[in-house]
């Protein structure tokens, strides 16, 4: 591997790996301490508030000292912890005692044989020493090597074999000592094989380490003891050993003195320069106990607070969770494109066999004139992907002249490999490659609505001050919006395809696209893999590319030689490219063996890597090997077997497999051998059936988890030596910001799948288990278990610091690929598909469109249950994909208003709703939609684009069948079919000889469907069978004369197993037995125009052009009667009422005639006729209901309602003026009435009761027809497009209750739970908030004016025409009614006795609110009038000053003057909770403060220009905190009384509305955006949005957009924002603020499990009426 794959990238990493570095015979309860205690908190920590995981790497952790890794296996833990961790990577625990040395895995030959040699020389016996190392020829240098000792459970056994090791490690350092003493040997050298593990470990951690590698990366701990009674002391030699070895003693250091070297030396020196964590404790102990174990312990706890805190603040200082949340703010496809990169800069680098065919590669590229493709074609395993990636780097070399694009695709190991996610991915790669802006713009793209992080709140230049006991100071008043989850926003999504484009227009973009290269910046593509995909996956992309190729542009493929079909697919694709028939239409390479001279040489040079090489008569077989088998794969693998051979190692032709396949088994069976046979098996199989590779801290704990294999022990210790010896074959790659492992090749996957997951229960199982690992579950051997415990190790979404979190992205994107493997379709549905933090972490995470395709995906319908909901959720995304890339924290508000009218229809989402509002709860802040407005328009279902390339074509027919599937017939003569369990439109094919057949027309009846083809045949298929066409043919014509008739099939009529069919201008009706295949003629008097069968099918009546309706009898075909219509007109319809046995007939003027068809063998009995007394207009078209007796009779200018039980006109609906219907329908329930309009592209919707139209089903183009399917409706569009409706949906939109227009005033009670609101009507509505529907309405004469509530609620006082009601509001009696008052303005005093009329031309009074009786009369107009608090004054302006007149004798008895400095007062307010105090403005930017009753004045301070007050938008709080001054375009000005500060807040675009709280908390606001670039069409983006603001630190609560266009807001008491729309309907938000403790805050429907639907009766208001005549007249 190059070096650059070992630079540490913390952007990317997911994982803190520490190596806990220690003596092993002195940290055993520390490291139990740790491992207990510690490490899984830390890890509790870092997974929930960062989304990192923790793996640490104890390589003592076992108990058994022959299961603890050599010294060359922990050097390697070091270093992947180094390179891998994502925080600290080494902790080590430095105790009081040294440890001893392990004996070293090899000496070189030359050093052992001194140390031999040195040893004999000295009388010592070196025979054991010569045992247990042998002379192995194959390491670089040729060295000694430790044999293995096998290992043996008996304990005396075990006793033995240490004794033995401490005298032959006695012996060994005695040499060592010999060779150091006569000058063999240096000490530094010496050092190396004194060195206990602990020491040799840090000095390879930290000796010339780079100094970015330890700061802030590694801690030590260093533990002193005084008095430690209890040491080992060190064991002795024999007298022989001890009498020779004396002269060697002086030349090595003990280990207390390598342990002071250490301690006091080298960590000291790394303190210094490096800056280590160094943590040193001294215990000292009694002299006469020692180092007890309950000090032992005490230490351990110290120990374990101490590393807990550090490696807390360690891993927090790296600032890793800001990082990570930042990575995961670009889309999805903008990760993918660094993925794809990253992934060729690896592949690249496993080209080591160079290949001629690069040169034939370079040859294609550097061509200018060349318009074809270039194959790369060759068998299995041969190398082709590494070739590609290779070549890849390279181009830009081979073009150095100019600057190309080169872009390459591993199609096979895409995240998402369908054709749709591929041509958009290379969309965004070729755009984002020419930095082609207006690619974001276009039809597909959500256009990059991006702003930059806004100042909410902004600071203003200093002014002036007035008054030195206030001085006024302008703040810096920076908002807190910016951390707030509902207000973020993505920095640079880059641009996102839409969730709902189809191949088709992806194809014409791809295709505009590949015309922006040019010769100084030509275009290379690279396409590899298209052969693994499945689903014929690979032959859509290649169709979907343009053909010939456009100038400029390069293209390469690579394919397997045995991929036939492929290889076909881009020869007839690229056929137009060649001169002929039989030229080649592209460039091929076709890639052979490689050489075996370099396949030997790479080998070799493998071997030199690891230290390792062969022998030359091993060669010979490695030779032989290669030459069967000349692969690179195969040379990988064989070096993986041959780095285990010895000098002495007894290897035959069969010691190497032949084949790529035989050598991965033969590896996997090494690796059996060394880790068990369970590890390797569990390990390869998690690897190979994961979607994307897995982490390795995922890995171990799959491992160590009670999984669907016998539950193993796995250490951390285990996994990391198993994926150090899968090293070479497993790679890292970035996969959704975590690097994963993956395998090198493919075939491995095919070598474990074969190997280990044989069976699908197997491959099930494995799925299970990774299923409840990234569920978060713990998994249960036991089947009948269902009870499974969560846990919070999975979540969605990692909390953070920011309070907005970082999704896992591993869960979201390995779950749902588990559950559906699994068969565990009921959880995916439940768990995941409906499930809200499921959305909002993919939503977050840039896989909106993925997250739109699961949720209409229809696999397995049998066991989903939520189809229609998840359609719902999956259009609610489509319809707002363009604004949630842009703010993807705005889905909570978005689906919370989007669902709340539909929970009658969908009461799964009942606990959907709520789990959005406990979100709000822990976040703490929000707004909650506590009345949603009804719905303007209903959102489809269902979305439907023909995928096909023909444009232009129109539709020529459609229809549709009771069971809900409908078909279509395009002028083109194709047919395409839509079934209600499908998302798309299927092409219908019908072929005979070989010919492809055009279809003319489609009828429908019951659950039969009738096909016309152009060539005069007939087809029928029965929808509720198999998918079998039957021909209808007349066995008294023969094939020729079939051809000749040209008759067009208007229509038939199913009754179970018969058709009636009959012709355009033909007089006879054709009925066919489909059980017997029969055909049968009955003859008319004129043309038949419609049909009807009797309920048993003995009969049928026959409607024809002049009248006439026949019956004739099915069993003998005898025509048994005939009638007459006066008017001649010819029939449409045909309703036969069998329990009276009327007969109705609708002509085509609209006519209605009753006949009374008793006796079947007389003729019919006139009874009635009847007229539409209307416009004689032809019929559009009919519609019958029965259930209710409803007749609709559609017509161009009106349609009818008739009841058919009285056969009388019961309603009528005249087209709006102008406009035309072109077709018109019942809902189910008869209730509301849908029609379609000429030149308009969408479905109007009227209430049938009140004629109102209340609704509009949008659509994207003109309609060409409504299909009324089941219980959906569908439209269907010209060109094909079809758009499905749940007509519950509609009746649950189309009950919510509006006033007539829109609402211009709305009054609050104090309590909030009822409001008032009038829409300048006759009308007054008072609304429960309890229910969220009108209660009662109050009936005016007159329109209403104005309103005012009484504060106790009790009293409604309007104003009408200059007349004065005033109302009981729980009885809804007009108790006084005033006429003559002359009043413009009225007011109710706050103690809830007096009301004030204000006239302008007349005089202002003062009444009793009980009785209506005159108190006093005002004789000045007060303009802006208030009362005061105390209600003793009628505050209010005039000509410049402010007034006060008294309500007792109506007399001015104080007076407000600038007299000084001639200003004017132009705006002010009075102050509930000081009731004595008006705070006053004036002209020139003065603040004052009048205390009424005293008649004092204080000026406080000037406000500068900018701040100046508009007196339309002045309010102020009640406790005189807050003022808001203006509002000019997008900036809220508001003065801080409390503080003396001004502030302006920022708004996103202009303010329209704004309100500020009674409470002086919050501020509200709506905003409507001016215009937007990039030209967007979003119509989110274009809304008003409503925004809550916290005063007391500029925070924003929550942002909403508000769905129509507002007319009035206020804000209650309780925080709660009431808007009245446009469209007569009203949306109540409240605010959630945890901080706001002494607040209650409202909100609707907490429990929503509780709604009960309520009849139309029940939410029809009650009519309050007023009184006949005003019984009060004042003078």
């Amino acid at each position: 591997m190059h070096s650059r794959l070992k630079q540490r990238d913390s952007s990317h990493l997911s994982c803190v790996k520490i190596y806990l570095c220690s003596n092993p015979e002195d940290s055993v309860v520390e490291r139990r301490a740790l491992r207990e205690r510690v490490f899984p908190t830390l890890t509790e920590h870092c997974r929930g508030s960062l989304g990192l995981d923790i793996r640490v790497i104890d390589p003592f952790e076992s108990s058994d000292p022959s299961h603890w890794p050599d010294t060359a296996t922990r050097r390697q833990m070091i270093q992947e912890c180094r390179e891998s961790s994502a925080g600290p990577f080494l902790v080590a625990l430095v105790g009081h005692q040294y440890g001893s040395a392990s004996f070293p895995a090899q000496v070189e030959v030359s050093e052992f044989q001194q140390l031999l040699q040195e040893s004999q020389q000295a009388g010592l016996n070196t025979q054991e020493l010569e045992r247990v190392y042998h002379r192995d020829e194959n390491t670089i240098p040729p060295s000694y090597r430790l044999r293995t000792v096998k290992q043996t459970e008996d304990k005396q056994e075990g006793d033995k074999r240490k004794r033995a090791e401490e005298e032959l490690r006695e012996l060994f350092h005695a040499g060592v000592s010999l060779c150091v003493h006569s000058g063999i040997m240096t000490p530094e050298r010496a050092k190396s094989y004194y060195r206990s593990v602990l020491d040799a470990d840090l000095h390879y951690a930290l000796d010339n380490c780079p100094e970015k590698d330890i700061i802030k990366q590694c801690v030590v701990y260093v533990h002193k003891i005084i008095n430690a009674k209890g040491d080992r002391g060190k064991g002795q030699l024999n007298l022989q050993l001890q009498q020779k070895s004396e002269v060697g003693t002086t030349a090595t250091q003990t280990e207390d003195e390598l342990l002071s070297e250490l301690c006091d030396s080298f960590l000291p020196s790394l303190i210094t320069s490096c800056q280590l964590l160094v943590y040193a404790t001294t215990t000292e102990c009694d002299p006469y106990h020692g180092y007890t174990t309950a000090r032992r312990r005490g230490y351990a706890e110290s120990l374990c607070q101490q590393v807990h805190s550090d490696l807390v603040g360690l891993i927090d200082s790296l600032n890793i969770s800001q990082t990570s949340e930042d990575c995961q703010l670009g889309d999805a496809l903008s990760r993918e494109q660094a993925e794809q990169e990253q992934l060729c800069d690896i592949l690249s680098q496993f080209y080591d066999v160079i290949r001629p065919e690069e040169e034939m590669i370079k040859a294609y590229v550097e061509q200018t004139d060349q318009q074809l493709p270039l194959l790369v074609t060759g068998g299995p395993c041969i190398g082709k992907t590494v070739l590609l990636a290779h070549c890849t780097q390279q181009i830009k070399s081979w073009l150095a002249d100019i600057d190309p694009v080169v872009i390459s695709q591993f199609c096979s190991l895409s995240i998402n490999p369908s054709p749709r996610h591929l041509l958009s991915s290379l969309c965004f790669q070729i755009a984002h490659g020419y930095h082609h802006s207006s690619f974001w713009s276009q039809d597909l793209v959500g256009p990059s609505c991006i702003a930059n992080p806004r100042e909410y709140m902004t600071s203003c230049s200093p002014t002036s001050v007035l008054d030195s006991d206030h001085e006024l100071c302008i703040e810096d008043h920076v908002s807190h919006s910016n951390t707030n989850p509902s207000t973020f926003q993505k920095q640079d999504p880059g641009g996102s395809i839409k969730p709902d484009v189809c191949l088709s227009d992806l194809k014409e973009r791809l295709s505009s696209l590949l015309l922006l290269p040019s010769a100084k910046q030509p275009l290379v593509l690279i396409l590899d893999g298209l052969d693994q995909l499945e689903d014929n996956f690979g032959a859509q992309i290649i169709w979907s590319l343009p053909s010939p190729l456009p100038p400029f542009v390069k293209l390469i493929f690579s394919i397997s030689s045995n991929r036939t079909h492929l290889l076909e697919t881009i020869k007839l694709h690229f056929l137009q490219c060649s001169l002929s028939s039989e030229d080649l239409n592209y460039v091929c390479v076709q890639l052979g063996l490689a050489d075996r001279k370099q396949c030997a040489e790479m080998l070799a040079s493998l071997l030199r890597s690891s230290r390792r090489r062969v022998t030359s008569g091993q060669q010979a077989l490695v030779n032989q090997a290669l030459t069967r088998c000349c692969l690179p794969l195969y040379a990988r693998l064989l070096q993986a077997h041959t780095s285990l051979w010895n000098s002495d190692s007894d290897v035959t032709e069969s010691s190497l497999p032949d084949g790529v396949h035989s050598s991965i088994s033969a590896l996997l069976d090494q690796l059996e051998q060394k880790h068990s046979s369970s590890i390797v098996a569990h390990a390869t199989s998690y690897l190979t059936l994961s979607r994307t590779g897995l982490t390795e801290a995922e890995l171990t704990d799959l491992l160590s988890s009670d999984g669907p294999f016998p539950k193993m022990k796995v250490s951390q210790v285990d996994v990391e030596r198993l994926l150090l010896d899968l090293k070479r074959f497993l790679v890292k790659r970035v996969v959704a910001n975590s690097k994963v492992l993956f395998w090198v090749s493919r075939h491995f996957r095919l070598v474990v799948v074969r190997k280990y997951c044989s069976t699908h229960e197997v491959r099930r199982q494995v799925h299970s288990a990774m299923a409840d690992y990234f569920s978060g579950q713990k998994c249960k051997s036991n089947k009948d278990d269902a009870l499974k415990l969560h846990t919070d190790r999975q979540p969605f979404i990692f909390s953070s610091f920011k309070n907005i979190g970082r999704v896992n992205l591993r869960k979201v994107i390995e779950l749902p690929y588990h559950l559906q493997q699994s068969g565990r379709w009921k959880e995916l549905e439940c768990e995941l598909l409906m499930s809200l933090r499921f959305h909002q972490a993919m939503v977050r995470a840039g896989l909106l469109g993925e997250l739109v395709v699961m949720l209409e995906s229809n696999q397995n319908t049998y066991d989903f249950h939520f189809l229609k909901e998840r359609l719902l959720l999956a259009s609610i995304l489509k319809s707002s994909s363009c604004f949630l890339q842009s703010s993807p924290l705005q889905l909570l508000a978005i689906l919370e208003q989007s669902l709340l009218p539909y929970l009658e229809v969908f009461p799964a989402f009942e606990g959907y709703v709520q789990d959005i509002r406990n979100v709000r709860k822990e976040r703490g802040s929000g707004l909650v939609v506590a009345l949603c407005p009804g719905p303007s328009s209903v959102p489809p279902l269902q979305c439907l684009r023909r995928d096909d390339t023909t444009k232009g074509l129109r539709v020529t027919g459609a229809t549709g069948t009771e069971c809900g599937i409908v078909a279509v017939i395009m002028d083109d003569g194709s047919a395409w079919i839509w079934k209600p369990s499908g998302y798309d439109l299927v092409k219908l094919s019908l072929s005979c000889e070989h010919k492809e057949l055009k279809f003319a027309g489609v009828k429908s009846s019951g659950q039969f469907l009738l096909f016309s083809l152009r060539c005069n045949k007939l087809f029928v298929w029965d929808v509720t069978g198999s998918e079998q066409f039957m021909e209808i043919k007349d066995p008294l014509k023969t094939e020729v004369e079939s051809s000749q008739t040209h008759s067009k099939l208007e229509g038939f009529v199913a009754y179970q197993k018969k058709l009636s069919m009959w012709w355009k201008d033909e007089s006879f009706v054709s009925v066919f037995d489909i059980s017997t295949e029969t055909l049968t003629h009955l003859q008319c008097q004129s043309c038949v125009t419609c049909l009807t069968f009797s309920s048993d099918g003995f009969y049928i009546y026959c409607g024809q052009e002049e009248g006439i309706v026949s019956t004739f009898d099915t069993r003998s075909s005898n025509l048994m009667n005939t009638c007459l219509n006066s008017t001649c007109s010819p029939v449409t319809l045909i309703i036969l009422c069998e329990d009276s046995w009327r007969l109705a007939c609708v002509d085509w003027t609209g006519n209605i005639t009753l006949w009374d068809v008793t006796a079947i063998s007389q003729s019919p009995r006139l009874l009635k006729e009847s007229s539409s007394q209307g416009k004689s207009d032809n019929i559009l078209g009919t519609e019958y209901l029965h259930q209710i007796n409803t007749l609709l009779v559609c017509q161009s200018h009106h349609a009818t309602l008739w009841d058919t039980c009285s056969w009388e006109l019961w309603d009528k609906f005249l087209a709006p003026r102008g406009k035309a219907f072109t077709q018109a329908m019942l809902s189910q329930n008869g209730q509301l009435f849908l029609a379609l309009l000429d030149s308009c592209a969408s479905a109007l919707v009227w209430r049938v009761s009140t004629g109102e139209c209340i609704l509009s089903l949008e659509m994207t183009m003109q309609p060409y027809t409504l299909l009324k399917v089941a219980s959906d409706i569908i439209c269907l569009t010209y060109n094909g497009s079809l758009m499905l409706w749940d007509f519950k949906m509609i009746e649950a939109a189309g009950e919510t209750l509006k006033m007539g227009d829109g609402v211009k005033e709305v009054v609050v009670e104090q309590t909030g739970r009822w409001f008032y609101t009038a829409d300048g009507s006759e009308t007054v509505w008072r609304w429960s908030l309890d229910t969220g529907f009108p209660h009662a309405s109050f009936l005016h004469d007159s329109t209403v004016e104005k309103l005012q509530l009484s504060r106790n609620g009790i009293h409604l006082v309007s104003l009408s025409n200059g007349e004065i009601y005033i109302w009981q509001t729980e009885t809804g009696e007009n108790i006084v009614r005033v006429s003559d008052s002359r009043a413009t303005d009225i007011l109710i005093t706050p103690n809830d006795n007096f009301g004030v009329s204000i006239s302008e031309r007349g005089l202002s009074r003062v009444w009793k609110l009980a009785h209506g009786s005159i108190v006093c009369s005002i004789h000045l107009y007060l303009s802006d009038a208030q009362v005061s608090p105390e209600s003793t004054f009628l505050i209010g302006l005039r000509r410049g000053d402010l007034l006060a007149a008294s309500l007792w004798s109506g007399s001015i008895s104080k007076r407000f003057s600038c007299v000084e400095s001639s200003e004017q007062v132009i705006a002010f307010h009075t102050l509930s909770e000081h009731p004595d105090f008006v705070v006053v403005m004036a002209a020139s930017g003065s603040v004052y403060t009048w205390k009424v009753a005293e008649e004092t004045v204080c000026r406080h301070f000037q406000l500068p220009c900018m701040f100046c007050c508009q007196p339309q938008d002045f309010q102020m709080s009640s406790n005189g905190n807050y003022a808001l001054l203006s509002t000019e375009n997008c900036a809220i000005n508001l003065l801080d009384l409390s503080r003396i500060k001004l502030c302006s807040l920022k708004a996103e675009a202009p303010v329209i509305k704004a309100c500020l709280g009674k409470t002086g908390l919050y501020v509200a606001y709506i905003c409507l955006p001016s215009g937007l670039e990039n030209s967007c069409a979003c119509c989110l983006h274009a809304r008003p949005t409503l925004t809550i603001t916290r005063l007391s630190d500029g925070e924003r609560m929550g942002t909403v957009c508000l769905p129509k266009a507002p007319l009035t807001m206020a804000m209650s008491k309780r925080h709660c924002v009431f808007v009245g729309f446009e469209d007569g309907s009203v949306g109540v938000y409240s605010v959630l603020d945890t901080t706001v403790s002494e607040v209650e805050l409202v909100l609707c429907k907490k429990d929503l499990s509780g709604l009960v639907k309520q009849s139309d009766f029940d939410r029809v208001p009650f009519s309050w009426f007023p009184r006949n005549s005003p019984n009060i007249i004042w003078p």
